[in-house]
């Protein structure tokens, strides 16, 4: 018996056309079809899942802010404190640093209070609302309480943060500002000594990093000081002098 071919089936080069697609390109296709929360109070809830408060992340400014802003801030810092040791200069990126994250909490709350506040009115039935309505309400402030909450928790943290950095700076530029004005007396003792003496001397000589003119500047301020206390307590501390009388004889 001789065996027949059948035509209908066609050889082609190309792979088989199956039914199973991947699950990402389902996916994909599923996701055109949505088209999100519908509802008000639906969409509200997505707005206060989209706030992002960027409070704890490692970079201060988030991407929808200005980064040249955050420079000037800082700028404005460092023109503030004027920073010497590179100690002084980690402790004041820090303050911008915290500062700018304190800064956006308030514009955070605003956000977060002005999706209750535009809430339509006509959105919810006061008179006969609905179960699910309801607790779709009761939700939304629970959520929006826990964020507030959690801002209200990230202020006083970052607050706190703040102000011991800046306690630190001020405790280490004041004893480096002691240590300064202890050093450069000391240079204008010893500038004042090699002047009595007739004979040049560089404050490098001793170990000083001030030049002349820091040193000059200084020992005639105190000689100033000096002839200024001389003539307060002559004119302030001191009692009427009673000249002596001889009586005439």
């Amino acid at each position: 018996m001789t065996p027949t071919i059948d035509t209908s089936i066609q050889v082609t080069d190309q792979p088989p056309i199956t039914d199973h697609q991947p699950r990402s390109t389902t996916n994909r296709a599923n996701a055109q079809h949505s088209t999100g929360p519908r509802s008000i109070i639906g969409k509200q809830h997505s707005a206060l899942n989209a706030i992002t408060h960027g409070l704890t992340s490692q970079s201060p400014v988030l991407p929808a802010e200005d980064p040249a802003a955050f420079e000037l801030h800082t700028q404005y810092l460092f023109a503030e404190y004027k920073p010497q040791a590179p100690t002084e200069k980690q402790l004041i990126r820090e303050l911008a640093d915290t500062s700018w994250r304190m800064n956006r909490i308030p514009f955070l709350e605003r956000d977060i209070l002005m999706l209750s506040a535009t809430l339509p009115a006509c959105s919810i039935n006061v008179d006969l609302p609905d179960l699910q309505t309801c607790r779709a309400v009761e939700e939304g402030l629970r959520r929006q309480e826990r964020l507030l909450a959690n801002l209200s928790m990230h202020g006083h943290r970052l607050s706190r943060q703040f102000h011991k950095t800046l306690d630190k700076l001020r405790e280490i530029q004041a004893d480096r500002r002691e240590t300064e004005e202890r050093d450069l007396k000391n240079a204008a003792a010893i500038l004042e000594l090699h002047k009595h003496k007739g004979i040049p001397w560089d404050p490098a000589e001793d170990g000083f990093v001030f030049s002349k003119a820091e040193v000059g500047t200084c020992s005639r301020r105190l000689i100033h000081m000096n002839e200024a206390r001389h003539i307060e307590h002559i004119r302030f501390h001191t009692g009427p002098q009673i000249k002596n009388v001889v009586p005439a004889l």
